[in-house]
């Protein structure tokens, strides 16, 4: 598969593949193409070719694509890790943000979001493995945060999200994704809304989806190998 539309087509019908699969409806895993450091033309390709959701990690470049693709046929997806200087700009473009993992954040994104736009979507990010180099809340702290979002008006919390330290063994991948919807279904008691699992990547979306990921990110599958930031017009380290 040697073009971006092609390689778009395949993993739309391979996750729905995957979710019938594992007993599963077809349509319950949406694909987000995360494009980071791949330019905008890269993104209308696999629009055309039936992508709906697409995912960015860094503002300043997400926002010149946003800029560039006025009417787009898209939601946009903030998956990276979000510095407090840069709320702003993330509150008014985007429709969902996947890794808060602390009050500071979410409340300038409650307080940033515009009133004409519909409540911002947003997923707690998780630290399953303690790493002190990760973002993520940790478990034992998760119940507070949650209760705290759930009460910003601004905000609608939708779910979890987790980055799991990668490994090629199956059933190592999908430890790390169980202990995720374990942790939602926990925190369901207080808050029933939440629906929504954001897990798996290009390496280990099977085990994702065998453990309930409701969204998968994708990118070095979808658009190839990333592209070195300072090749890209506009580019800013952040």
């Amino acid at each position: 598969m040697d073009s971006i539309a092609l390689r778009t087509r395949f993993l739309l019908a391979e996750t729905a593949r995957l979710a019938a699969a594992h007993g599963r409806a077809a349509d319950a895993v949406t694909l987000i193409g995360v494009s980071k450091t791949h330019p905008a033309g890269s993104i209308l390709e696999a629009v055309d070719a039936g992508l709906r959701h697409v995912g960015e990690s860094y503002v300043q470049e997400a926002l010149d694509k946003i800029a560039s693709l006025p009417g787009l046929p898209v939601v946009w997806h903030f998956v990276g890790r979000l510095q407090a200087n840069k709320t702003a700009a993330v509150a008014a473009n985007f429709d969902w943000v996947h890794a808060v993992d602390r009050l500071r954040i979410a409340e300038r994104l409650n307080g940033q979001r515009p009133a004409g736009k519909a409540p911002l979507q947003c997923c707690i990010e998780v630290n399953l493995s303690g790493e002190q180099s990760k973002g993520g809340v940790s478990p034992e702290e998760l119940p507070a945060l949650a209760s705290a979002m759930a009460a910003l008006p601004r905000l609608q919390l939708r779910g979890l999200m987790a980055l799991p330290a990668p490994t090629e063994d199956p059933a190592l991948q999908r430890e790390p994704f169980a202990r995720l919807r374990g942790l939602l279904e926990s925190l369901r008691g207080e808050h029933p809304q939440l629906d929504t699992l954001s897990m798996g990547m290009s390496g280990d979306m099977d085990a994702a989806i065998a453990e309930g990921a409701t969204l998968v990110r994708i990118g070095t599958a979808l658009f190839g190998p990333r592209v070195p930031r300072q090749a890209l017009p506009g580019s800013e380290h952040e």
